[in-house]
């Protein structure tokens, strides 16, 4: 008999026998994507961690993991990759009651939904809680007037997972409530935003009179804020998971396809990403390459480097390990984050003295054709997305160690009553006003 590794009843053997008999019984190439995440759903293959009725079996995440790899290994079209599916789709699942569960979480298992996360704002970053954009009841629905920034996938997304004020005379924590956006309406303009890589992979969204029909609110009125770290917490949970840009589908037949297109769709965006975290795999090639394996300076620091990946690494490890016992994201979602940004910068340092100065080169006369470039471009990024540097030292310090909260008098007073500075911006109307 083979190990119980799913932590329910089941051993790993039995899980693969039943699931491959299954797809014996179901899975044809020829369906459309939607029929074929249906038929998973509605058997329980989507998240098999996830409870019956919602994609799920109640198994552990370690069970989801093992149907994900033979999925993969059979060359299965699973889920969708995707905000919808790391961030939306569990928090819906935690804070959503049934209403809504009901209203997006099948049609985000079967792709028919796209989403981006609207979180951020010009003045609102790293203290997310200090963010301004409001949500003005209107009967039933919403009012939502504001800007958001560093939106992934906002030009394609279907909703948005937003994060609003609805009432600045309370302090500014206790204010928030989280919405499921339409993006797709007048009141929503999205604007690309081109980074010094070169790539334009976020976007700004103006919400000018955007509407919140009934039934999009997820949690309750004024407790975004809980909502928002259970976000915020499968985010970093996700980026020290990560195993970049998913491998191409290689099946053939109608679902195949599909697959591919949205694949190629979602994928997008993340392109350099690979170039973000710092591109250890490239460091000892290149030393090779350019003749300088034998300095010792050189040598001392990529064995510092590649010391540090590894240990990050197991970081990463205990994470995964932790997600198969069933628990929820923990302090390795910060140290993992804060450890992926020293990887990184080390990286960046270490290629730039391989390289020396055609590590400013782009181009096909370029290191790589520029890929050298590309990652002294990118690799600032990893310490301000998902929360900063700044920020993960605080949430260690603070919820991790037990240290005393660092000091913000704008904790207890009422949001309406903070001084601010408003930000530059070109575009003016309700989404640009100062707090009032």
């Amino acid at each position: 008999m083979a190990a119980d590794t799913t932590g329910a009843g089941l051993d790993a053997a039995a899980l693969r026998d039943e699931l491959a008999r299954w797809l014996d019984r179901n899975w044809d190439p020829e369906l459309g994507l939607v029929e074929w995440r249906t038929r998973l759903a509605d058997a329980g293959w989507s998240r098999p961690a996830w409870p019956p009725g919602w994609g799920g079996r109640g198994l552990t995440a370690a069970a989801s993991d093992l149907v994900e790899a033979e999925l993969a290994a059979r060359d299965v079209v699973g889920v969708p990759e995707g905000v919808g599916m790391h961030l939306a789709a569990p928090t819906i699942l935690e804070h959503g009651d049934d209403e809504v569960r009901r209203r997006f979480l099948r049609s985000t298992l079967t792709g028919e939904l796209t989403w981006c996360q609207l979180f951020s704002e010009p003045g609102a970053g790293s203290d997310l809680a200090g963010l301004s954009t409001r949500a003005t009841a209107d009967g039933d629905a919403w009012i939502v007037h504001g800007q958001k920034v560093w939106t992934t996938s906002g030009a394609h997304a279907d909703v948005g997972l937003l994060l609003a004020r609805t009432d600045p005379d309370v302090p500014k924590h206790a204010g928030l409530t989280c919405f499921i956006l339409p993006m797709h309406q007048r009141g929503v303009e999205v604007r690309p935003l081109r980074q010094m890589n070169g790539h334009a992979s976020f976007n700004e969204v103006f919400l000018d009179d955007a509407v919140i029909p009934p039934g999009h609110l997820l949690g309750d009125v004024n407790g975004g804020w809980r909502v928002a770290l259970t976000t915020l917490a499968y985010e970093r949970r996700t980026a020290i998971l990560s195993r970049g840009v998913p491998s191409r589908i290689t099946a053939s037949g109608r679902a195949a396809r599909e697959a591919i297109d949205e694949h190629d769709r979602v994928s997008e965006p993340y392109r350099w990403y690979p170039q973000r975290a710092g591109r250890v795999d490239l460091v000892i090639p290149r030393a090779r390459v350019a003749g300088r394996p034998a300095s010792p300076l050189l040598r001392d620091d990529v064995a510092g480097l590649l010391t540090l990946a590894r240990v990050t690494q197991l970081t990463a490890e205990r994470a995964t390990a932790a997600r198969a016992l069933g628990r929820p994201p923990g302090p390795e979602g910060s140290i993992g984050k804060l450890a992926s940004s020293r990887v990184a910068r080390a990286a960046a340092r270490t290629h730039t003295s391989i390289a020396g100065a055609s590590a400013m080169l782009a181009g096909d006369d370029a290191p790589l054709e520029g890929t050298i470039t590309e990652v002294l471009l990118s690799v600032p990024a990893i310490s301000i997305a998902g929360g900063t540097d700044e920020i993960q030292r605080t949430i260690i310090g603070e919820r991790v160690l037990g240290l005393p909260k660092e000091p913000d008098a704008t904790r207890t007073i009422p949001f309406r009553s903070i001084p601010v500075t408003p930000s530059p911006s070109p575009r003016t109307g309700p989404s640009a006003e100062r707090r009032s």
